[in-house]
């Protein structure tokens, strides 16, 4: 059960789902609906989503999430990195359900609401790991994935430095950037090459489904 139940009348005003987002979760929609009114209620109140950003949960939180699925191999093993409230892991999960994922966060009060969350969306394709990434037990516990993914946690450089070590060689990071993502490409190519990382693609996805495509840096693992 959640700390703070859902207002009715607060529910009952959140923005309808775009028509993109029945595309993106199919028969799954009801799940990213109830992961929308959860974020907009008891996110909220715990302080995980701030009140501006409630109107545009879908668009800027939501879809632009789940899309990044496109780059990422039927049946992959996915870690999210700094999972905070859920993103871009649980909208992952949602649309990609044959995708095996591991939220990996450092706050308890975190974990707590994921497992909440995955509880009530009745995701069995996901679990919560409380720590950092960098952490010999979190490495040891999630084992090596084919994928780590992540949203707005760390400069690139130290994140190539967490995230290639999750996955196995021949595996990738791929993660949430902005426009920026070229010039700390440039900046952290040393550090990438030292935690072993290879070749760097920077991708958009989504593109048919959303006015602002999700913008991706993908890097192998290939030592």
């Amino acid at each position: 059960m959640f700390h703070v139940k859902p207002q009715l009348s607060d529910v009952a005003e959140l923005p309808d789902p775009p028509p993109a987002a029945a595309v993106i979760f199919g028969d799954r929609l009801d799940k990213a609906v109830a992961y929308q009114q959860s974020l907009a209620t008891d996110g909220a109140t715990r302080g995980f989503i701030g009140p501006r950003e409630i109107p545009r949960l879908w668009d800027r939180h939501i879809l632009n999430c789940a899309v990044i699925g496109e780059a990422m191999p039927k049946g992959a093993k996915v870690v999210d990195i700094g999972s905070g409230a859920g993103l871009p892991g649980i909208p992952l999960a949602i649309a990609r359900p044959d995708l095996k994922i591991t939220l990996i966060e450092p706050l308890l009060k975190r974990c707590v609401y994921l497992r909440e969350v995955i509880a009530l969306l009745g995701l069995e394709n996901v679990t919560v790991v409380r720590g950092r990434a960098e952490e010999k037990a979190v490495r040891t516990q999630v084992k090596l994935c084919d994928v780590a993914t992540s949203r707005a946690v760390a400069p690139l450089g130290k994140l190539a430095s967490w995230s290639l070590p999750l996955v196995h060689k021949g595996g990738k990071m791929i993660a949430m950037k902005g426009v920026s993502v070229g010039e700390e490409l440039a900046r952290d190519a040393k550090d990438i090459r030292k935690s072993g990382g290879g070749d760097a693609t920077i991708l958009t996805v989504g593109e048919q489904h959303l006015e602002e495509p999700t913008t991706l840096i993908s890097i192998p693992r290939v030592k």
